[in-house]
C-alpha cells in the first residue's frame, strides 16, 4: 500500500496525508477547501508511470497497482507506460481499461504506439498513456510531438501520436488535463522539441484551467524543461520520484497554470508497485 513519502506545509499534513504507520494517504478535503479559498474548487491529481503494469520487481500484478493508485484517492490519475494488448508482459490485457475499472473511473487512453495485431482477428497492440478520472470525460484528444522512436530501426525525430489531453468540468470549472512521456535518453535533443511542442499544444486550449502530468526523464532544473516553467508551476513534492526502492531524483510531475491553478501541496507516496513512485498534488482550481 502507497504511504507517504515526503511532505510539507500544515495544511498538507490535514487535507492531504496520515503519516501514521504506513497508513493511506488521507482523502481530500474536498467539503473544507481551507482558509481563503471560497473561490476555489479543490481537485487532488497524481501522476504514476506504472512499468506496464510491473513492479520493482518487474512482476506484473495488476491488483498490486490498483491498490497503489486507490490509496492515493485522487480524482485524476496520469499514467504513463500503459500497456494495452501489448504482449506477454502485460498478459496481452486491457492496462488502462483494467485499472478504471478497478477503481470506478472514467479513462482515456492515447497511444504512442499501435501496431498491427500479433495475431489475425486479434486486437491491435498499444502502449501509451492514459488518463483516469472521477469526472465525466468531455472530450479527449491524443496529440503529436516530436518522437523518436523505440519500435523501428535507425529512428529519427518526427511527429508521432501519444500527448493524451482530456477535457473535464470539475464542479462547473472547465480542466483540460494533459499527460506526458518524454523521450528518456541522455541527449536532451528531443526533449527540447517536444517541451517546444508541449507548449504549443496548451497554449491552444482557451478558457480551461490547465494542468500537465507526466513522466519527464529529467530533473526540474534541467535545461530543456526551463520553458515550461515559464507558464507552468512545478507542484514541488519535497521528494525524489525514481527509482522507487531508493530514489535518487524527480522525473515525474504535477504542473499547473500559473494563476488558475494553485499548489495547495504535493506528496511522493512510498510504493514498489511500480518501478517509480507517484506524485501527488491537491490543487485549487480558481473560478
Amino acid at each position: 500500500m502507497a504511504r507517504l513519502s515526503t511532505l510539507h506545509g500544515r495544511a498538507a499534513r490535514l487535507a492531504l496525508a496520515t503519516a501514521l504507520s504506513g497508513l493511506a494517504l488521507a482523502p481530500p478535503a474536498h467539503a473544507a477547501p481551507g482558509p481563503g479559498a471560497g473561490e476555489r474548487v479543490p481537485l487532488r491529481v497524481a501522476t504514476y508511470n506504472i512499468h506496464a503494469g510491473a513492479g520493482m520487481d518487474d512482476v506484473f500484478d495488476l491488483d498490486r497497482q490498483a491498490a497503489a493508485l486507490r490509496a492515493l484517492h485522487a480524482d485524476v490519475i496520469g499514467l504513463e507506460e500503459v500497456d494495452v494488448h501489448w504482449g506477454a508482459r502485460s498478459q496481452g490485457r486491457d492496462v488502462a481499461a483494467e485499472l478504471a475499472a478497478r477503481l470506478g473511473m472514467h479513462v482515456s487512453f492515447a497511444p504512442i504506439y499501435s501496431l498491427a495485431p500479433d495475431r489475425p482477428g486479434g486486437p491491435r497492440r498499444e502502449f501509451g498513456v492514459a488518463v483516469l478520472s472521477r469526472y465525466a470525460i468531455l472530450g479527449a484528444a491524443n496529440h503529436e510531438i516530436t518522437r523518436l522512436s523505440t519500435q523501428v530501426p535507425n529512428p529519427v525525430p518526427a511527429p508521432a501520436p501519444g500527448f493524451g489531453e482530456v477535457r473535464l468540468r470539475v464542479r462547473g470549472v472547465p480542466v483540460h488535463v494533459y499527460v506526458t512521456h518524454l523521450d528518456y535518453r541522455g541527449d536532451p535533443a528531443v526533449r527540447v522539441a517536444q517541451v517546444a511542442d508541449t507548449r504549443r499544444i496548451m497554449n491552444a486550449g482557451r478558457g480551461a484551467r490547465k494542468i500537465l502530468l507526466g513522466d519527464f526523464n529529467a530533473v526540474p532544473s534541467a535545461p530543456e524543461l526551463a520553458p515550461l516553467w515559464r507558464q507552468l508551476t512545478d507542484a514541488e513534492p519535497g521528494a525524489n520520484s525514481f527509482p522507487a526502492d531508493v530514489p535518487d531524483r524527480r522525473i515525474d510531475y504535477v504542473a499547473v497554470q500559473k494563476g488558475a491553478v494553485r499548489v495547495r501541496d504535493a506528496a511522493v507516496a512510498e510504493t514498489l508497485a511500480s518501478d517509480h513512485r507517484p506524485v501527488v498534488a491537491d490543487l485549487l482550481l480558481r473560478r
